[in-house]
């Protein structure tokens, strides 16, 4: 879900030392059956463990996880994963083990068992150990690299923006360079990365705990993880909850959450301009109030948008100029959370005033690194083929940039996948109704990288396995995230007592 959040483009795999290759052929699951034996973790403090993370409390411990680069060749070459815990601190209450599944692709668990782990443990009430890990590629885990420049590596080129006028040659051609490179430089270990193969780690690592079964708490493109893994192995999954969830549709997967972001970002710009045409912006700092009416700020941001198409704007980044694409993916980063709109505004009034000079964030003002890039394309293509053909993009981008203008026909463009070189190792997985029912999602109405139309499209798959607990709230992620007390309320009690909605429900903001 590409839903990757911008937090999502945070990645990592190294090919070093690994000597075998993936073989491109459509594979029965029961031939990844054998995983070879699994050895007991080692556990210690992280601040002294190989992953390097800080942890959140004295009490995070860390371990290193070996799991076969191809599960079809158990004995092979092995990769290494980051895991990190945290022990319940009432054992007398214990009832199992709560998975974090990171967002992304390209989420660090480890990292984020860090930042969560307190107030998650406060609402876990001792119920759970808590654990977590970084996904093949990722903060401590074996890593990979495409080597692309540094250009290809700016998020705004990483994703393909068309130009000013809708032209997509430039960025048909820098999708072809990226894949080319990938290609050229990713090896095994790049090919390795996928969501089945994710699926298959995260069961290898319950059998290093010694769980029978796992509960979870799935986020963002985890919950397309979480999802393909109660559909793989679902006698092993006890209280399952999926957070902001994208359509599973197994002939689009990645391609079709690209597609939703346009609607994502029409379902959240109100609140943003709610926000920036409230009087209240004025009394809080100077400038952040960008239009008397709500119903303004819409028209003010494209035409601006479209002025630094023509003329960019120096920024405080020498070398690199606010120009409308940044603009624009500056919003989509932004939609994310409330907590990033007084930013967005600055931006905006700077690149409005002559003599102002817009501070870019840093997520748009450096490339990523060489090895997050690479995840974020890799997961992503080779989960399922993409369409190459280059008249198709045309025309899908002219579409979608009459029917969505905020995103300017992005979404529906040809992303490195277009012209990825190696046929998937398999099928994507149908996510579909057979299985317990044991699992809770939860939704925000206007999601911006995960939008709600999507969410009821893994809805209707999981049929009666799943009940949907619907916010009126925007931005991305909501346990624990967003504020909202009846949200959060209904899944603490789910994952410490079991009780789950009758049916579908509704939580006002």
């Amino acid at each position: 879900m590409t839903t990757y959040s911008r937090r999502a483009l945070v990645l990592a795999l190294s090919a070093a030392g690994v000597a075998a290759t993936l073989t491109a052929v459509v594979t029965p699951e029961a031939a990844y059956a054998g995983a070879g034996a699994v050895p007991a973790l080692d556990w210690r403090p992280c601040a002294t463990a190989a992953s390097g993370v800080a942890a959140s409390a004295p009490a995070q411990e860390c371990a290193e996880l070996p799991v076969p680069l191809d599960y079809r060749d158990p004995y092979g070459p092995q990769l290494t994963l980051a895991v990190s815990r945290l022990r319940s601190e009432r054992p007398e209450a214990r009832r199992g083990t709560l998975l974090y599944i990171p967002g992304g692709p390209g989420g660090s668990g480890v990292r984020q068992l860090a930042q969560k782990g307190d107030a998650l443990r406060k609402a876990m009430a001792g119920a759970y150990d808590l654990v977590s890990f970084d996904p093949r590629g990722v903060g401590g885990s074996t890593k990979a690299s495409c080597d692309l420049d540094a250009e290809d590596r700016d998020l705004v080129n990483l994703r393909p923006w068309p130009g000013p006028d809708g032209d997509i040659t430039a960025s048909v051609a820098r999708s072809r360079r990226i894949a080319d490179a990938c290609a050229r430089n990713g090896g095994p270990v790049l090919r390795s990365l996928t969501t089945a193969n994710e699926a298959r780690d995260i069961d290898r690592f319950r059998q290093a705990l010694g769980e029978e079964k796992l509960s979870a708490w799935g986020v963002s493109y985890g919950t397309y993880v979480g999802a393909v893994y109660a559909q793989k192995y679902p006698r092993h999954t006890d209280r399952w909850v999926l957070d902001s969830s994208g359509d599973p549709d197994p002939a689009r997967v990645a391609r079709g959450w690209a597609a939703n972001m346009a609607v994502g970002a029409d379902d959240r710009f109100p609140d943003f301009a709610a926000w920036a045409a409230d009087p209240a912006r004025e009394d809080e700092e100077p400038g952040l109030r960008l239009a008397e009416r709500a119903e303004d700020v819409r028209p003010l941001f494209l035409a601006l948008a479209a002025k630094l198409d023509r003329e960019p704007k120096e920024s405080t980044t020498p070398g690199t100029p606010l120009t409308g694409n940044r603009l624009r993916q500056a919003l989509q980063n932004a939609l994310y959370s409330d907590a990033s709109f007084p930013q967005l505004a600055r931006i905006i009034r700077a690149a409005m005033d002559p003599a102002g000079k817009p501070v870019l964030p840093p997520d748009l003002a450096q490339p990523l690194r060489d090895e997050d890039a690479a995840v974020t394309a890799a997961v992503i293509c080779n989960d399922v083929r993409w369409p190459g053909s280059v008249p198709a993009y045309e025309r899908a981008v002219t579409a979608d940039r009459v029917r969505h203008p905020l995103t300017a026909g992005m979404p529906a463009n040809a992303f490195a996948c277009s012209f990825w070189k190696d046929a998937p190792a398999e099928k994507p997985t149908r996510i579909t109704a057979e299985g317990p029912s044991n699992i809770l999602m939860i939704q925000n109405l206007r999601d911006p990288s995960t939008p709600y139309s999507g969410a009821l499209k893994m809805r209707e798959a999981l049929g009666d396995r799943a009940r949907l607990v619907t916010l009126d709230h925007g931005g991305h992620s909501v346990y624990l995230g967003n504020g909202n007390a009846c949200g959060d309320r209904t899944v603490t009690e789910y994952l410490t007592t079991g009780r789950r909605p009758a049916r579908d429900t509704y939580c006002a903001d």
